[in-house]
């Protein structure tokens, strides 16, 4: 094992994600001395008090070792899903024909409920849709503003609930939800080092964190959408740092 003073050195530094197997005094304290630099606190999931424990058990390595350790609370931002399936999984052919809505009832191998209004009605022919995390991609070719239809470009199986991703698409929500915000005052009042801001779209996402921080801590933005490249340098200028995220 690497001794923390030799890591150190590195002008490449690593940032580890804690979670449940990981967030103990004595995992934290063996992972920094094999070469961790920075500790990201996944504000997706987890309770505010175990994320506290965390950051106290950092900051008590940080006298131990006698260096500052840092840590940043990575907001899960805006999360877009679709809704259930009568049977899940389905899966989903290539060339097939998948519909999307808004009508409030299971799916199955030819549509399921997309309950997120804003985004059926900016969609239009052409446009990319992207399911569980881009393992499913859809291409829009109908809609009428209460539906969107949809040729499976790359298919496979899809269950309930999966997550929602429109590349192409700037779409009218903010990065910052309610859930984003209670974490934000908790991360504050924490004094973590870093706030990363997920699924920044435009400048306007950065300013708004920007605000609600107040100079407390430095701001990251996470690139996450082909939009938030179209408005780079001015996302540049928000910015403590980018992070360029899946």
């Amino acid at each position: 094992m690497a001794s923390h003073m030799f890591s150190r050195d590195r002008k490449v530094k690593v940032l580890a994600t804690l979670g449940p197997a990981s967030g103990s005094p004595a995992m934290i304290e063996k992972m920094y001395k094999a070469g961790v630099d920075a500790f990201r606190m996944n504000m997706s999931h987890g309770e505010h008090k175990a994320h506290a424990a965390n950051v106290k058990s950092i900051r008590a390595l940080e006298r131990k070792v006698g260096r500052p350790i840092t840590i940043l609370a990575d907001l899960q931002g805006p999360k877009l899903r679709i809704g259930t399936f009568t049977k899940a999984p389905v899966t989903l052919k290539d060339g097939a024909k998948f519909t999307l809505d808004l009508l409030r009832k299971k799916g199955d191998v030819k549509r399921v409920n997309l309950p997120h209004k804003e985004i059926i009605e900016t969609l239009q022919p052409g446009h990319t849709l992207l399911l569980d995390d881009g393992k499913i991609r859809l291409e829009v070719t109908k809609t009428d503003g209460k539906s969107v239809e949809t040729k499976v470009i790359v298919g496979g199986e899809i269950s309930d609930r999966k997550g929602v991703n429109v590349p192409e698409v700037v779409l009218p929500v903010s990065s910052l939800t309610d859930k984003d915000r209670r974490d934000l005052t908790f991360a504050l009042e924490q004094n973590v080092d870093w706030i990363a801001l997920s699924f920044v779209q435009r400048p306007e996402d950065v300013a708004e964190a920007r605000r609600l921080i107040g100079g407390k801590t430095a701001l990251l933005a996470k690139i996450e959408k082909p939009a938030a490249i179209d408005r780079l340098e001015e996302i540049l200028e928000l910015s403590d740092a980018v992070m360029v995220a899946r």
